[in-house]
């Protein structure tokens, strides 16, 4: 074996090291991230005392009454119901009008085609604390122009779902813009030959090949318009809908005061049970999504 072949060939005791380094990582890692969200559970079951003198045991009995006191004294159900207007808006906007403008950035070549998604993707550097003030002005403004106020002004799920789609549109279109320009030319020429036009090329044919990177960048929309806090915070005022993580702020605040710490971690599991579902049935589709993303 000549020396060149010697100094390619790569060293296992380096190998074994480097997956040692990064199993022992991501295993405290998970545990991190898991151990606070099983132990938060479990304090859902358990009665205050128990909570306050036991936090780290089990409880003596599993009790489920806690759970109902969140979803109707603590008012989890009132903020689901908001939560999922927001989101049900926010997500299906972002998702159409985000792959709407990726596929035209990667397959339409156009004058300033460039710049329009270097501006989408700076979008992604801006701290959306800086904008707070601006974006509060502005979404009151609009409502007044429009004369549409009551619908899409400040304190209404229609102004709040407008600055969902805005601030998720930039990572949206960072996203699928490189599983639209891997896509084979040859099926969108051969739609075109056949008669379809360009709306009909991309909704029958295009879209359904990007399907792993919708579903990724969608269940990243959920989870993250699901979790948004700052942003109902600052445009939803004393009186109007809440959402759910307000609405759990309130319920943390409630609890100070009247000792039911069961009904605060209720309300914690309740939040996090549809995320933890949504993601343990698209995993699949996730890992596949981010792993096309990484490699187109």
């Amino acid at each position: 074996m000549s020396s060149n072949d010697k100094q390619a060939s790569p060293d296992p005791a380096k190998g074994l090291v480097a997956n040692a380094f990064s199993h022992t990582f991501l295993i405290v890692w998970g545990l991190l991230v898991t151990v606070p969200l099983i132990w938060a559970t479990i304090q859902s079951f358990k009665t205050d005392q128990e909570i306050i003198h036991s936090p780290l045991g089990l409880p003596a009995e599993w009790r489920l009454d806690a759970f109902g006191r969140a979803w109707t004294k603590g008012h989890i159900g009132e903020f689901f119901f908001n939560t999922l207007v927001v989101l049900t808006g926010g997500v299906t906007l972002t998702m159409l009008l985000g792959s709407m403008a990726a596929y035209v950035l990667a397959r339409y070549p156009f004058r300033g085609n460039r710049v329009v998604y270097w501006i989408f993707v700076a979008g992604l550097t801006m701290p959306i604390y800086l904008g707070m003030m601006p974006l509060y002005l502005t979404v009151g403004k609009v409502g007044e122009v429009t004369g549409l106020e009551s619908v899409i002004g400040r304190g209404t799920y229609g102004g709040l779902i407008l600055v969902y789609v805005a601030y998720s549109m930039p990572f949206t279109i960072f996203f699928l813009h490189a599983f639209f320009r891997t896509l084979p030319t040859t099926i969108a020429e051969a739609a075109s030959v056949d008669g379809a036009g360009h709306v009909r090329t991309f909704f029958q044919v295009m879209l359904p090949m990007a399907k792993p990177g919708m579903i990724g960048i969608g269940i990243f929309n959920v989870i993250g318009q699901w979790n948004q806090f700052i942003l109902p915070t600052v445009l939803m005022k004393q009186g109007d809908p809440k959402v759910l993580t307000q609405g759990l702020l309130e319920l943390a605040a409630e609890a100070r005061y009247e000792t039911d710490f069961a009904r605060l971690f209720a309300g914690m599991t309740l939040a996090m049970l549809p995320i933890l579902a949504v993601y343990l049935v698209f995993h699949r589709q996730v890992q596949s999504g981010l792993t096309g993303a990484t490699t187109k």
